[in-house]
Formats: structure tokens, C-alpha cells, sequence
């Protein structure tokens, strides 16, 4: 089979490119608007991207209807966001939190979990989380237009929480206790399988 990105609409596309491009890390993105209200969102357009200085990027696609959703629009009026680990036991609020709602309306009590103070932005974090990246924005780029457009949230990590239940002996993370979630296509989403290790060439 060959695709003809050219003759396929964007809805298929997207269908084909998010059950190929797998797994992908989910961030959890805690914001607040001008009047406090915080909102919670996942995103499975994430990954790191540097570490001097430390940099994570993210994409709020444009919704159905083309509009931003409120976590751009919150990150463009307060350059400020936290990124929260989507791990395996609050898989069914991750879920939860993804359902479309007004900007009057929190998802954090759609899913019944709690916030803790950040250190050094307004947004706070999820205090249910094993992880908070505090961040602030570097930029956007927006990438096309309409419904399926990207907005590339490029932000500074400036501060990071970890739970110490998630440490190893020697004080590094570990992914056998942290067990994120990643998200495959259509309803599907993976938990943390057979881990394998593969010394780098020297």
C-alpha cells in the first residue's frame, strides 16, 4: 500500500501517522488562565528536545473546529506551563482529562485530583504525579492552518519535582517505578513492558 499525502485528507492521515509514530510519551499539562482557573489536558505530541538548557516541546493541535484549545490559549496569555508524568495508576484520569470541556469548567475536578504550589511558575502541579516540569515558554510555531494544525509549544524546564518513591538507590529515576503510559492509535495506549538494555558503541 502507498499513501498519497497529497490526495489524503488530513483525518486519515492523522489516523495512519498516530498508529505508525508509536509509542508516544503523553504530557500532562497543568496551565491557568488570566482569572486562575487552572485546566489539565494530556498531549501525545511531547518529547524532551535538549538539556542546556533544558527544553521540552509539546503540540495543542488546533480542535475539530479550528479554534486553539484552552491550554494554548492559557500558555499564550501566561507563558507558563507544567508538564505532569501520565503514569500507569492514574491512566483512567489521563483518559478523563482528555474530554473537551468550557474553560469555566476544571478538569481537575472532572477527575477528582489535586494541585500542589509550583516553585517558580504560576500553573500549579498535579500533586497525584510522580513528576512536575515547571516550564516556561520559549515559543510557539504555529504549523499550518485549520482543524489537525499544529502549534509547537517550545518550553524551558526551570524547575522539576520528583517523588523519591520513583529513585533508584542511587538517586536516579526509575522507569520501573515511575511506569508512564504511552499512546498508540485510535483508543489504544501501552504501559511500561520488557525493558532491554544495549550497551552504546564506544
Amino acid at each position: 500500500m502507498k499513501i498519497d499525502v497529497s490526495t489524503t485528507p488530513a483525518s486519515e492521515l492523522y489516523q495512519i501517522l498516530t498508529r505508525v509514530v508509536t509509542p508516544r510519551p503523553i504530557a500532562w499539562v497543568t496551565t491557568i488562565d488570566l482569572a486562575g482557573r487552572v485546566n489539565l489536558a494530556p498531549f501525545s505530541f511531547f518529547n524532551v528536545f535538549a538539556s542546556n538548557p533544558p527544553v521540552v516541546i509539546f503540540s495543542p493541535a488546533f480542535r475539530r473546529d479550528g479554534t486553539k484549545k484552552d491550554t494554548l490559549r492559557n500558555i499564550e496569555a501566561t507563558r507558563e506551563f507544567v508538564v505532569n508524568a501520565a503514569v500507569e495508576s492514574l491512566a483512567e484520569e489521563v483518559n478523563l482529562s482528555s474530554k473537551e470541556v468550557g474553560p469555566e469548567e476544571s478538569e481537575i475536578e472532572l477527575t477528582g485530583l489535586s494541585t500542589r504550589p509550583s516553585d517558580r511558575v504560576r500553573p500549579p502541579g498535579l500533586a497525584e504525579s510522580p513528576v512536575s516540569m515547571e516550564c516556561k515558554l520559549l515559543q510557539i510555531i504555529e504549523i499550518g492552518q485549520g482543524p489537525g494544525a499544529a502549534n509547537l509549544v517550545i518550553g524551558e524546564v526551570v524547575a522539576i519535582h520528583l517523588d523519591d518513591a520513583i529513585l533508584d538507590p542511587a538517586g536516579k529515576v526509575d522507569s520501573s517505578k515511575l511506569r508512564t503510559i504511552g499512546r498508540l492509535g485510535g483508543d489504544e495506549y501501552c504501559r511500561l513492558g520488557d525493558v532491554f538494555r544495549m550497551e552504546r558503541p564506544r
